[in-house]
């Protein structure tokens, strides 16, 4: 198994010296920039690695209007996007679906509401658009369970939405969620992966809300989060599974690349579905900073203090970030199983370069769909039907299939 050398540290003399003289009295221009370049990095790379606090509303509420069916929202680049969303209102005591758009302005736009799960709409003042749709298994009229999956960190949680009844299926998949987000987000995908017959298994995996915590409560970015990917593969295999595909969705896209390319039972895996998926964290990280307004410099250095031992007491990691090893444009070589990537050009916060460059070095093992518009992680939002099409269709094409077969009871 490839396994590539830690990154170069080449720089990490330079930034040492930078975050280091914190208690030096900075004389000079010059040295007062790349101290402040130093503060900077050293804070956009704490913030990459540690869970944030829960999303503010940062949508407004301008009218809603029940007998009519309709809510009128602030316009920004998440309100105008086509589709059905959720919609969490009033600090997250309020979830509303929203649907198509009806009217739009300079300033608002008008949208059909679906449903109100819970809260009181008429009174929210405030609210925040997720591409989630669905907030629990029960939402979609599938028999389900929570499970337990016994992790390197101790008992997580996690969705079991099983075939149907009437099919014998030893094909399941397991799903994968991003950063900043839970086992919600992959709700979306059990439908198509139900229709074909697999039993779907939603993990949690540490320092996710719903899993336990790590010693240093910090995202590894994949790094770190593997195994407890790697124990969702064994308690599938104890319950019957004999071929898993693996998807994962942003962040969980890296996740699953190292569970592949790490995992104790990749023989199990036949193919990968990567939704809006972190190919290369650098692009990512740079990416980042373009939209803060941040020089390039900024995020380069937010890398190397990542990926650095002794930047620890910066970041609060137990141990560094490989990011080479994280880096599957050079890695491409090591994608040994069909991978399905899925990629918005617009998606406005995990650039599709990687994405692109990996399809482009591996076009015997990588399908690559793009979509236009969808934004990250709203695929399925935005185009239900193509996006299930793809994957309905990809499935039907994996060199090793899973066996199912339909009861005669």
């Amino acid at each position: 198994m490839h396994d590539p050398q830690p990154p170069n540290r080449r720089h990490d003399h330079v930034l040492r010296a930078i975050l280091g003289g914190a208690g030096i009295v900075i004389a000079g221009s010059a040295v007062a920039i790349v101290g402040a370049v130093g503060v900077l990095a050293g804070v956009m790379a704490k913030t990459i690695v540690t869970p944030p606090v829960p999303r503010t509303d940062d949508t407004r509420v301008v009218a809603v209007d029940l007998p009519s069916g309709t809510i009128t929202l602030q316009r920004h680049r998440d309100s105008v996007l086509a589709g059905d969303y959720s919609f969490f209102f009033s600090s997250g005591t309020g979830h509303a679906r929203i649907g198509e758009i009806t009217a739009r302005s300079a300033a608002t736009v008008t949208r059909r509401i679906l449903t109100v799960d819970y809260g009181d709409l008429a009174a929210a003042r405030r609210g925040r658009f997720s591409g989630w749709l669905y907030t629990s298994p029960a939402d979609l009229g599938f028999a389900w369970a929570e499970v337990i999956i016994r992790t390197p960190v101790g008992p997580a949680p996690a969705w079991l939405v099983p075939a149907d009844a009437g099919i014998r299926s030893t094909g399941w998949v397991i799903q994968v969620h991003g950063r900043a987000v839970r086992r919600e987000e992959a709700l979306r995908a059990v439908p198509v992966f139900h229709a074909a017959g697999y039993t779907s298994l939603l993990v949690s995996y540490r320092n996710d809300g719903d899993a336990p915590a790590s010693t240093d409560r910090r995202y590894g970015l994949g790094d770190t989060e593997w195994p407890d990917v790697d124990a969702a593969i064994d308690y599938a295999a104890a319950h019957g599974a004999t071929s898993i595909v693996l998807m994962g969705w942003s962040m969980g896209g890296a996740v699953v690349l190292q569970t592949l390319t790490r995992g104790r039972r990749a023989d199990l895996i036949v193919g990968v579905v990567l939704e809006s998926p972190v190919i290369d964290w650098r692009d990512v990280v740079d990416a980042q900073a373009t939209d803060r307004k941040l020089p390039r410099l900024i995020a380069r250095c937010a890398v190397v203090v990542l990926g650095a031992r002794w930047a620890r007491r910066l970041t609060g990691q137990d141990a560094p970030i490989d990011f080479a090893r994280l880096d599957f444009v050079e890695r491409a070589g090591d994608v040994h199983r069909p991978v399905l990537l899925l990629h918005s050009d617009d998606d406005g916060f995990v650039p599709p370069t990687g994405s692109r460059r990996l399809a482009d070095r591996r076009p015997d093992m990588v399908t690559f769909v793009a979509f236009t518009e969808a934004r990250h992680t709203k695929l399925w939002n935005y185009d239900p039907d193509r996006w299930n099409e793809e994957i309905a269709a990809w499935l039907a094409q994996l060199p090793t299939p899973h066996a199912a077969s339909r009861s005669r009871s």
